[in-house]
This record gives structure tokens, sequence and C-alpha cells, in this order.
């Protein structure tokens, strides 16, 4: 399993400078409950409502520079998904299917007490979004995916391109998390300082590697058959999202890279705005997060552009 961080670690390819005012203090700490399974949360600001998502292996606190700008216009919730940190970690590969982790999602719009939200996220909490977005179109405002393309676009890559998602195979393999470790995890992150680190061991530690692991076991596509020829069958009909969206796109992403886009606003009903950022990789709301901020700030003063 070290050889597998390792190579995930090399995937990524993460480089962030920790520059941000660090909010860990000056948030508020919730929980919501969905169906029995505690969701932690944290908010700071007044206004229209962003519920941030984080992705493998995070918490709630790699969106810290989005709350400490964004939180001056808007009302920010950052989750810990279940399994991370003080979000509870129920056992059992199916209790990680997406049908359960969209409804996390709506449990925390539930508890903000609001109708609709937009939704910022990367990585798994990408992946939910994106779904949240299209089967609970009456919740969702709109849609940030950071370094997240439309599940269809990355099945669909994955399907001519296995070598890809092999990482993920990996985490997939029975007990794959025993071999864990939450200092292992956190070296994934570099340019933290020794405070930040501190954070991310403590958060890790607190959190389920299993559980963390079960996101890949009960959604992540399986590889095509061996032998099969390297082409994808014709993607099945999907429900198109029906809020606008902004895509903002790290070009440097080894683990999703931009060619898993796919024609991805071809399964979006709405404007569909892109930034493509070349110098910035998978966690791009770390990497450029002044140009993300400021991306995200004018996108939802402007909206998309009327006909």
């Amino acid at each position: 399993m070290k050889k597998i961080l390792v190579a995930f670690a090399l995937v990524l390819n993460i480089s962030i400078v920790s520059n941000a005012g660090d909010v860990f203090e000056s948030v508020e700490h919730h929980y919501a409950d969905s169906d029995g399974v505690k969701i932690h949360y944290v908010t700071k600001g007044e206004g229209p409502v962003l519920v941030m998502l984080h992705g493998f292996p995070d918490f709630w606190y790699t969106w810290r520079y989005q709350i400490e700008e964004l939180s001056k216009n808007f009302k920010v919730a950052a989750v810990d998904l279940r399994g991370y940190n003080k979000s509870a970690a129920p056992k059992g590969v199916s209790n990680y299917a997406m049908p359960l982790l969209m409804k996390d999602v709506i449990a925390v719009i539930d508890d903000l007490q609001v109708e609709k939200a937009t939704l910022v996220a990367n990585d798994w909490g990408g992946a939910i979004a994106w779904q949240v977005a299209t089967f609970y179109p009456n919740r969702v405002e709109r849609l940030v995916a950071c370094n997240i393309p439309h599940p269809a676009g990355i099945s669909s890559y994955l399907a001519k391109n296995p070598s890809t998602g092999q990482y993920a195979q990996d985490f997939k393999k029975e007990n794959a998390h025993e071999s864990l470790t939450a200092e292992g995890l956190t070296s994934l992150h570099t340019g933290l300082s020794n405070l930040e680190r501190k954070r991310y061991i403590d958060a890790f530690e607190r959190s389920s590697f299993e559980g963390m692991l079960n996101y890949y076991k009960a959604n992540y596509p399986a590889p095509p058959p061996t032998g099969a020829p390297a082409t994808a069958s014709p993607a099945p009909a999907v429900r198109k999202v029906k809020a606008p969206v902004l895509i903002i796109y790290g070009t440097q992403d080894k683990a999703l890279p931009p060619g898993m886009l796919n024609n991805t606003w071809d399964y979006v009903d709405n404007d569909v705005t892109m930034l493509t950022i070349k110098d910035a990789g998978h966690f791009v709301q770390q990497e450029a997060h002044e140009k993300v901020n400021r991306m995200i700030k004018l996108w939802l003063r402007e909206g998309p552009v009327e006909n």
C-alpha cells in the first residue's frame, strides 16, 4: 500500500504554497443528521449559501482559502464527507453508495434551512455534487466543479484509458485501507505549514481509512475486461444538470486529466463557463486559490450569460 500511496502522490503532483489567512479558529461547527449518520460541517459568513465538498484525502479545511475570501459576501458551509474527520463513518461498502452520499448533502442544505444552495466541489465531493445537481435539481442553485468532470465523461475516458485509474483499482483491493496512515495521507499534500500539517494529521487520525476507500469500492467504475478493445461503448442516456455550471480545471491534473471532460457540457442543460489554469493540478482550489476565488466571485456576481 505504501507503493500505492507513492504512486498516487506522483499522479496528483500536488504543489501548494500555504499563505492563506487561517480560518480554523473562526468557523462555527455544526452537525446535520442524514438518516442517522452524523455529518459535520463548518460555516462562516452571511448571505447566499455555498456548500463546499472535498475529496480524497482531505477534509473541510481544503477550502480554507475560499472560506476566508468568499465568506465576505456569502455564507460558506464546508462539509466533512462521511468517513472523514468529525463526520460519522458507518461500516460497510454499501453505506458509501452514491444515493446515500447525495442524501448527506441534502441533509446539510436542510440543516442550513435554505431551499437551494450553490455547490462548490472537488474530486469525490465533485462526483457527489454532479449527481446532486442531476437528481435534486430543485435544491441546487449553481454548481462549481473544481477538477472534476461529469461522471459520464470519467467513465468514458477510463474505458479507453484504464491505466489512468489503476491507483483507484488498487484502492478497491480487500484490506487496502490497513496500510494507510494519517502521516502518509498528509504527505500527499505538500506546501503545508507545520500547523496545517498537524491539522491534517489530526483530521485523518479521526477519520476512517476503510470509509475513505469505500468511496472507490462502491462507486468507481470497474476496469474493462482483459482483452477488451480500448474503445468505449456508447454512453447510455443520462439526465442533464439543469443548473448553471462553472468548471475550473488545473490542466496539470494527472489523476483526472483534462481529457476526462469528454464534452462534459453536453450533460448540462444550461450555460457552462470554463476556466482552465495551466500551472495548477488536481487540488486547484489550493494550488491556484487566488484565481479560483476571483473566478467564483465574478461568476456568482455576474451569473451565466443571458441570451
